[in-house]
């Protein structure tokens, strides 16, 4: 309970919020590298995985391929690569290794949501004499889009808490107050980190979700769908002088 109260103390402290070593840079330097590393996982994953997608030929192959990464630790190919000549390059080892982190969960989202396109659609798409290039744009990508959002907010998420190993090759980012703690052996500090980057991940989550809502395909159906349940308004029911219709009495009556 102490260590949480102290936790609490350190974030309240403004001096750790500010200089080279304070929160507000380290969370620069967090965002950086988690945005560059996402931006070029995103360019090298999405292009590959949606046109392997569309021809529906050796998807399963690469997925398999970029699964292995899973499989290793993202610290030890870390530090492999801080051993090599790259390590001589500030911060090169960290984007690699993240990108490599990044990849497999964009590459196999994509690829199965452009499998997963409804057949009959694509067929009757192609029936009415589009071509791939207007198939793959007005038809598949669109259909395919959650699952690829789903992809960008697992890489993003995982990319920003795995940010935190750069501090562990010397770079920066919200983990070095972690590491900074634990070299003084002062645990508040340490819990204050590790909360600062589980609440960046939440936000983070959070602004994806958001962004996969605001562009949703059936966005626009779902207000249509809606505003047909409620029924035409009593503009609708008036002609343009504003004075509602009434029907003409029965003559028979």
């Amino acid at each position: 309970m102490n260590d949480l109260i102290g936790a609490w103390t350190w974030l309240t402290t403004a001096a750790h919020w500010q200089g080279e070593k304070g929160v507000w840079n380290r969370l620069g330097e967090h965002l950086y590298y988690s945005g560059v590393c996402l931006v070029i996982a995103c360019l090298v994953a999405l292009p590959l995985a949606l046109w392997l997608g569309h021809l529906g030929k050796g998807g399963t192959l690469a997925v398999n391929i970029s699964n292995v990464g899973r499989a290793v630790p993202t610290l030890a190919v870390l530090v492999l690569l801080s051993l090599t000549p790259l390590g001589a390059h500030e911060g090169v080892p960290t984007l690699i290794a993240l990108v490599l982190f990044a990849v497999p969960p964009l590459l196999t989202n994509a690829y199965l949501g452009m499998r997963e396109v409804d057949r009959p659609v694509v067929e009757a798409a192609r029936g009415m004499g589009m071509s791939g290039w207007q198939l793959f744009r007005r038809v598949e990508l669109p259909l395919a889009q959650p699952l690829l959002m789903t992809g960008l907010r697992t890489a993003g998420v995982q990319v920003v808490a795995t940010a935190t190993l750069a501090a562990m090759a010397g770079e920066g980012g919200l983990g070095r107050i972690i590491t900074a703690g634990f070299g003084l052996s002062n645990t508040p500090q340490v819990i204050a980190g590790a909360f600062l980057v589980a609440l960046l991940a939440v936000l983070v989550e959070g602004v994806l979700v958001l962004v996969t809502r605001l562009t949703a395909p059936d966005r626009g159906a779902g207000r249509a769908a809606r505003a047909a349940k409620r029924g035409p308004g009593p503009s609708a029911l008036a002609p343009s002088g504003g004075t509602p219709r009434v029907a003409p009495a029965d003559a028979a009556s």
